[in-house]
């Protein structure tokens, strides 16, 4: 039993010294090591410039951006558990969200709200890069797969508007798909719409059909759920890589040069990484308070489904 007892009293040392082998590094070396060393700080890049951290250089946003997906992936599986993608379900399950199961209305708002939120964020995000100039050499591919994560995220929200069943989804919706069937109007103007109709597969492959109904229900449901949050991660994935692999945030070029300058320190993970993680205190208290006081409205059930096509049936 001695020996039994003293084992776990050292189990939970021996954990954390399997996950943080370096100790506690003093030196910039063993700081490098450290980051390397470890399956979340190595995100981070060991060598950092001290521009690329200024608070005023990014101001956070792609931190909030990913804050918030992370937000909505959570939020996200916790609503799956109680919704339904049908026709006869979704509606009712939403309100019983809203008024009848424990905490749901919060779950609901704080999903609905985070998501709004990061269309706007990531758009700043990505304003900000251009604003910048951190697009430009080498950094290119990572502009473009941020690029695609803006498409993602609008995506996203949009299969996401129809999953209430409710007025604003369904239009929302109807919207959606006549836009992107929009190709049949040049196939029609060129008069080969009989032969080639890319609109209308189009417009199939998000219905199932000639209206908005369970079949169109179902595959945005699979679309917001599985497929797009899937793509995102991924994406997501490439591109903090690219981000470590770059060194960071881009630098300011020198001047007389043209070139961008090496980093000019090394950086332990404490400072590194402390701009992020006060963008992470302010950010979650100001999304779950709104989350907690204001409320997203569901509109009403629309009963005229089945008697309006959602675009020109061919």
């Amino acid at each position: 039993m001695g020996a039994l007892g003293k084992n776990l009293r050292a189990l939970p040392g021996n954990v954390w010294r399997s996950i943080y082998r370096v100790g506690t590094p003093t030196t910039d070396k063993a700081r490098v090591k450290a980051i390397n060393a470890s399956l979340v700080l190595h995100i981070h890049p060991p060598r950092v410039h001290p521009h690329s951290v200024a608070w005023w250089y990014s101001l956070g946003l792609g931190v909030i951006s990913l804050h918030l997906f992370i937000l909505l992936t959570i939020s996200g599986i916790i609503l799956m558990v109680y919704y339904v993608p049908t026709v006869e379900e979704a509606y009712p399950r939403m309100q019983d969200l809203m008024h009848a199961v424990d905490f749901g209305r919060v779950v609901r708002n704080v999903h609905r709200w985070s998501a709004h939120g990061m269309v706007v964020v990531v758009f700043l995000h990505m304003a900000r890069v251009f604003y910048t100039g951190a697009y430009k050499p080498p950094r290119e591919g990572n502009w473009g797969a941020g690029l695609l994560l803006l498409v993602l995220t609008l995506a996203l929200s949009f299969t996401g508007y129809l999953l209430p069943w409710d007025q604003l989804g369904y239009w929302a919706a109807v919207i959606g798909v006549n836009i992107a069937a929009s190709p049949t109007e040049v196939t029609d103007v060129l008069g080969i719409t009989q032969d080639f109709d890319p609109g209308g597969a189009i417009r199939h492959l998000l219905l199932g059909g000639r209206d908005i109904g369970g079949d169109a229900l179902l595959r945005f449901y699979v679309l917001h759920c599985i497929v797009l949050p899937l793509a995102a991660f991924g994406v997501v994935g490439f591109h903090l890589f690219r981000v470590r692999r770059d060194g960071g945030l881009s630098r300011p070029t020198n001047q007389s040069s043209g070139s961008t300058p090496p980093p000019a320190t090394r950086r332990s993970r404490e400072r590194q990484a402390a701009p992020e993680d006060a963008v992470d205190l302010a950010a979650s208290p100001v999304a779950r308070a709104h989350s907690l006081f204001v409320d997203h409205r569901t509109r009403h059930h629309p009963r005229h489904l089945g008697r309006r096509p959602a675009a020109r049936a061919r």
